[in-house]
C-alpha cells in the first residue's frame, strides 16, 4: 500500500474486519431472505400440481427438486455464516493484537528516549559538581574560612548560576554541614546558615573517597529554598581543590527540577491527538511520579508498573496502553532506577477490539 502511514495499518485492519463482518452478515442474510421466497414458491408449485393431479406430476417434479436445492442453500450460507464469523474474529483479534505489539513498542520507545533525555541532563549536572569543587574560589572558602572568603564566594557562584539556567541555588558547606555560601543569598534567604549536616546529599558526600567521586540524590522538596523541587548533586570540596586531597567542604548543587522536567515530558513526540489522551511521566523506582505532562500527582502520586516490568515494555489495561523504559545511564551516570512511561488511552477506533496484554 504505497505512501500508506504504516502507524494505522493495525487500526485499519481492525476497520477492515469489522466492515467485513458486517457486509457479510448482512449478505448472508440477503440470501437466506431470497431462499426463503423460493422455498415459498416451491410449496405453491407442488400444491398448484397437486390440484392439476396427472397433468401436474412432471412440474411436482421439478418443484420437489428446487425445494431440496434451496435446502441445500440453506445448509451452504449457514457454514458460510459459521466459518466467516470465526475467521473475522480471528482477524479483529490478530489486528488488536498486531495494534497493542506495535502502539506499545512505540510507546516504550518514546518513554526510553524521554529517560535518555534526563540521564544525559544529569550526567552534564555530576560533571559540573565535581568540576566547580575545585574552583580556586569555592576551595579557599573553606580552607581558609572568613566573611571575605564566602563573600567571593558566594560572587562566584552567583556567575555560574547567571551562566547555568538549569540550577536553582548552588551551595558551599564546610565540614560541620554548615552552608557558609551560596549563590543566590538575597533570594533564599533561608540557605544562608542553614544545617545541612544530615541531608543525605551531605552526609554521602563527606564519604566519597576521591574527587572523582559524586552523590546523585532523588527529586525531594527543599524547604530552605522555598520547598521548591529539587535534583541535588554533591561531592567533597578537597584539600588544594586535589582529588586525593582530604575533605574540608561539600558542594550540593541543586538541579531546578520542575522547568527542567516539564520541558522534558511536554516534548516527547506525539501527534497532537494523542496528546489529549496521553500521559507521559517520569518516575522514581518506587513508581512516585517525579513529572507528568497533565501536572498532577507531581512527588505525591505513585504510578504502579507490573513486579515483573523489564528494561523495556509495555502492557495494555482497561482500555489503556502504558509503555515504560528503565534508566539506561550515561557514561558515568548510572541512573537512580528511573523509568521513563507513557499511559495513553485507546483511540475511537478499535476500542472495542484490543484488549488484553502485550509484552
Amino acid at each position: 500500500m504505497a505512501g500508506a502511514d504504516t502507524g494505522l495499518v493495525p487500526e485499519r485492519i481492525l476497520e477492515l474486519s469489522e466492515r467485513l463482518s458486517t457486509v457479510a452478515g448482512d449478505k448472508i442474510g440477503e440470501i437466506s431472505a431470497i431462499n426463503r421466497q423460493a422455498k415459498m414458491l416451491a410449496i405453491n408449485a407442488l400444491i398448484t400440481a397437486a390440484r392439476a393431479g396427472e397433468a401436474g406430476k412432471g412440474f411436482a417434479i421439478v418443484a420437489e427438486e428446487f425445494k431440496r436445492i434451496a435446502a441445500e442453500i440453506d445448509e451452504v450460507a449457514g457454514a458460510m455464516e459459521s466459518q466467516v464469523r470465526t475467521d473475522l474474529a480471528e482477524l479483529s483479534a490478530v489486528g488488536a493484537a498486531i495494534l497493542c505489539h506495535l502502539r506499545g513498542q512505540r510507546l516504550a520507545d518514546l518513554a526510553l528516549n524521554a529517560i535518555e533525555i534526563i540521564d544525559r541532563n544529569l550526567y552534564e549536572r555530576t560533571c559540573d559538581v565535581r568540576w566547580w569543587a575545585t574552583d580556586s574560589a569555592v576551595v579557599a572558602c573553606v580552607a581558609e574560612p572568613s566573611e571575605a572568603a564566602s563573600r567571593f564566594a558566594s560572587q562566584r557562584l552567583k556567575v555560574i548560576l547567571d551562566a547555568y539556567t538549569v540550577y536553582l541555588d548552588l551551595w558551599i558547606c564546610d565540614a560541620k554541614g554548615k552552608v557558609v555560601a551560596t549563590g543566590r543569598p538575597e533570594r533564599f534567604r533561608a540557605a544562608v546558615g542553614f544545617n545541612a549536616a544530615h541531608e543525605p546529599w551531605f552526609e554521602r558526600a563527606v564519604r566519597t573517597r576521591s574527587g572523582d567521586e559524586f552523590v546523585a540524590c532523588d527529586v525531594e522538596r527543599a524547604a530552605a529554598l522555598e520547598n521548591a523541587a529539587v535534583a541535588t548533586y554533591s561531592t567533597a570540596i578537597r584539600q588544594g581543590g586535589r582529588a586525593d586531597g582530604a575533605v574540608i567542604g561539600v558542594l550540593g548543587i541543586h538541579f531546578d527540577w520542575r522547568p527542567q522536567a516539564h520541558a522534558v515530558v511536554d516534548g516527547v513526540r506525539l501527534t497532537e491527538e494523542e496528546r489529549g489522551r496521553s500521559r507521559v511521566l517520569l518516575l522514581d523506582r518506587a513508581g512516585r511520579v517525579l513529572a507528568s505532562s497533565d501536572r498532577k500527582g507531581e512527588l505525591e502520586e505513585t504510578f504502579r508498573l507490573p513486579s515483573d516490568a523489564t528494561d523495556l515494555g509495555s502492557y495494555a489495561t482497561e482500555g489503556v496502553t502504558v509503555g515504560y523504559a528503565l534508566t539506561p545511564g550515561y557514561e558515568t551516570y548510572r541512573g537512580l532506577g528511573w523509568f521513563g512511561c507513557i499511559a495513553q488511552r485507546e483511540s475511537v477506533v478499535g476500542t472495542s477490539s484490543a484488549r488484553g496484554r502485550a509484552a
